[in-house]
């Protein structure tokens, strides 16, 4: 590689890195004849960025060079830093390179937008194109759906890449403006619509025809920067509730707010990235999509925030503390889920072994309970009433105790890779 190339690659390479919105594929893609690679649905998630993320991609920007002048972004255009560019056979060169030394198993391509939104959506397409169509690689791609281009376009984009995304980027349509003002949330959620459009009929289309091409077949994602902006937590998840209804996303994802820009007085004076906040919402976003909560059972208009000391299924139960103790062996699947220290599988073992069998406390540590948190919330003939006799003030000091010792081993690994 020469050193003009890796320049580049460094410049492109770091400022990548404030965009989340990538993760395992969610796609299998079986490899060639003569071709080279392949996608495997399992995930490709081993290794970590500077920042913390888990990635195995060639994660990078087509340019930071940018036409908009958006206040939280670190290649806004009034900033005064490296610029570079990349062009579409540079990039196809450097993911087939890496991926033959092994470096990679796939793409996460974002750009600044140049010119106007048709060209850069145009050249991040061709990206594609040719690793599929000239290289006949095999292999993940994500790409970014530009804001702005054409149906045409990011039609083309999806034929060739496993998975879109749109950043929406700031929760609400007010603020969005106020922060960005060449910007809108109607600008982002139209190519939302054509993706999801799209999806669909690709869908009905190969039910139709065996080989009809497949449009997007790991879903798209979308990206929301929490923090620099002051929203509260309901209006995020509530924002994140319409889009997996309404727009069918795979994932939403949630990005504490870096102070990159701390000289624009519109955005708020942070001294580090709001991580627990960020870890909360996952977490929020991880009971609606696998454990049947709705947003208004996590946050309402009496808690519109998240309780950052315990998990927001913990603070649930805490709240409605009136609903327990259950008994596992009667209750259903729902009501089961709900209980802190039961996961979606441990629900699953428990309605299926007590049909054979009353479940005591040695069955429910086996099957995968942690009893330590669910002896609160269960009952049984084991347990001592006096466990569920507490008042939730005290029955969250007595688990945040408990927990002491894990959240410690927790905040020193964030440490260590934010330093």
């Amino acid at each position: 590689m020469d050193d003009k190339l890796k320049n580049k690659l460094n410049i492109l390479a770091d400022s990548a890195k404030y965009d989340v919105s990538c993760s395992s594929s969610g796609n299998s893609r079986a490899n060639t004849t003569g071709g080279i690679g392949n996608a495997v649905n399992c995930g490709i998630c081993h290794s970590f960025t500077e920042d913390g993320r888990c990635v195995s991609l060639l994660k990078v920007l087509m340019t930071n060079y940018c036409i908009y002048d958006c206040a939280y972004c670190v290649n806004r255009r009034s900033n005064d830093r490296p610029r570079a560019t990349l062009s579409p056979q540079e990039l196809v060169d450097l993911t087939i390179g890496f991926y033959r030394r092994n470096y990679i198993e796939g793409l996460f391509l974002s750009s600044g937008v140049i010119k106007n939104p048709d060209y850069t959506m145009e050249r991040l397409m061709l990206v594609a194109k040719k690793l599929r169509t000239e290289e006949r690689y095999n292999g993940y791609i994500h790409l970014k759906a530009i804001p702005g281009a054409s149906a045409e376009l990011i039609r083309a984009a999806g034929l060739y890449a496993d998975r879109l995304s749109v950043n929406i980027e700031i929760p609400t349509n007010n603020e969005l403006v106020r922060l960005a003002p060449e910007k809108n949330h109607h600008s982002a959620l139209e190519p939302m619509g054509l993706i999801k459009t799209n999806i669909l009929q690709s869908k009905e289309d190969r039910h139709k025809f065996r080989n009809a091409p497949a449009f997007v077949p790991a879903g798209q994602s979308t990206q929301l920067i929490v923090g620099a902006s002051p929203e509260t937590d309901q209006q995020i998840l509530s924002l994140a509730t319409n889009l997996y209804a309404n727009q069918r996303l795979k994932r939403v994802y949630y990005s504490g707010y870096l102070p990159v820009n701390e000289y624009d007085i519109r955005l708020p004076v942070l001294k580090e990235p709001p991580l627990v906040r960020e870890n909360r919402l996952y977490q929020s976003d991880w009971l609606m999509r696998f454990y049947k909560f709705k947003a208004y059972e996590i946050v309402s208009d009496e808690h519109p925030f998240l309780d950052l000391d315990i998990d927001p299924k913990l603070a649930y139960a805490i709240r409605n503390y009136h609903l327990f103790p259950i008994d596992v062996n009667r209750a259903d699947y729902e009501m089961i889920l709900r209980v802190p220290g039961i996961g979606v599988q441990s629900a699953q073992r428990i309605v299926q072994a007590r049909r054979f069998s009353r479940l005591n406390a040695s069955h429910l540590k086996k099957i995968g309970v942690v009893m330590k948190r669910a002896q609160y919330f269960i009952t049984n003939n084991e347990l001592p009433p006096s466990v569920h006799n507490m008042e939730p003030a005290r029955l969250k000091s007595q688990i945040m105790l408990a927990d002491r010792p894990k959240r410690s081993k927790i905040i020193d690994t964030q440490l260590k890779l934010f330093t």
